[in-house]
């Protein structure tokens, strides 16, 4: 048996073990302040997402966080050239746009965020052609289209863009329709797409161009306000001149509708986390009908076209 001096001995170092224990197991659950905390299902992230798909990609976040409480997506609506300027501040995970990544624009995140970088084109858009409700301009062909921009048009009509620079929807016009031509005098430009739909309803020789996904979806209450303030224009059909068509999904995904766009989901994350989570969420067959609803065509879906017998 232990003497009195001995067993204080022992109390003492069992009590300087368990207490060396304790600053040990303390520092290492010590957690890094620059280690993330979300996963693919939980927490916070900000992405940067073309103005011009605010409305769909609202819908995308409220079903995404719905289906997984306790996330939280914060999206920054900003014009495409601002999102991709963002592609290289550390903090936004995720910028969604009509294009993917220039090869520079990779090796800049590789070398300065040291991170991969990777991208999906997720749905197809189409720019609408919007006019006033009174506006017997309901039908144009593409080169009535790049008169109009150009200031060449002997119509009497103002177009107006959601901005003169920086958007998706002018830097698509300029590529596909006006080819190096450059803006008319005559072009106006509004602060944003909901600012293109009012410029139009209150000026009845107004051409507006935005997203379709702002006037396509007539079931959405708020679509339908702004239908009721504007007209839909129709296009010429780029595979039959004869016709005219809608910026309809089935035109979209047939190509007959000449305005046609992607919507890509551009994904920088060093670790499997929210922002791979909400990336992904949008390929899967829930996200996918999100943009189906929205009247954008799902790039990851199946489509079927069945002929249908009218009775009369």
């Amino acid at each position: 048996m232990m003497n009195g001096t001995r067993m204080a001995r022992f109390g003492n170092r069992l009590l300087a073990l368990l207490l060396a224990g304790a600053l040990l197991t303390g520092c290492g659950g010590e957690r890094d302040p620059d280690e993330p905390t979300d996963t693919r299902t939980s927490g916070t992230i900000h992405i940067s997402a073309d103005e011009s798909f605010r409305p769909v990609i609202d819908s995308e976040i409220r079903v995404f966080e719905a289906l997984h409480p306790g996330t939280h997506i914060i999206p920054h609506y900003k014009p495409e050239a601002e999102c991709f300027r963002d592609f290289g501040v550390d903090s936004i995970r995720c910028v969604i746009a009509t294009r993917a990544y220039s090869p520079q624009e990779k090796a800049f995140i590789n070398d300065s965020l040291k991170t991969e970088v990777s991208y999906n084109v997720a749905a197809y858009d189409a720019i609408a052609v919007i006019v006033h409700p009174s506006s017997k301009d309901t039908l144009f062909t593409l080169p009535e289209i790049r008169d109009l921009l150009t200031g060449k048009s002997q119509r009497g009509l103002r177009p107006v863009m959601d901005g003169l620079k920086a958007t998706s929807t002018v830097r698509f016009l300029m590529d596909s329709v006006l080819r190096g031509a450059p803006l008319g005098a005559n072009v106006t430009a509004a602060d944003n797409s909901a600012g293109v739909i009012d410029y139009v309803s209150r000026n009845p020789d107004a051409v507006g161009f935005l997203g379709v996904s702002w006037v396509g979806n007539p079931q959405d209450s708020t679509q339908l306000s702004y239908l009721s303030r504007i007209k839909v224009a129709l296009l010429q059909d780029a595979k039959d001149t004869a016709r005219f068509v809608w910026p309809a999904q089935y035109n979209i995904w047939y190509k007959r509708y000449p305005l046609r766009r992607d919507l890509v989901v551009v994904l920088k994350e060093r670790h499997n986390g929210l922002g791979h989570g909400f990336a992904n969420y949008l390929t899967t067959t829930s996200g996918q009908m999100v943009f189906n609803r929205a009247f954008l065509m799902p790039a990851m879906m199946n489509f079927q076209v069945r002929s249908a017998e009218v009775k009369e």
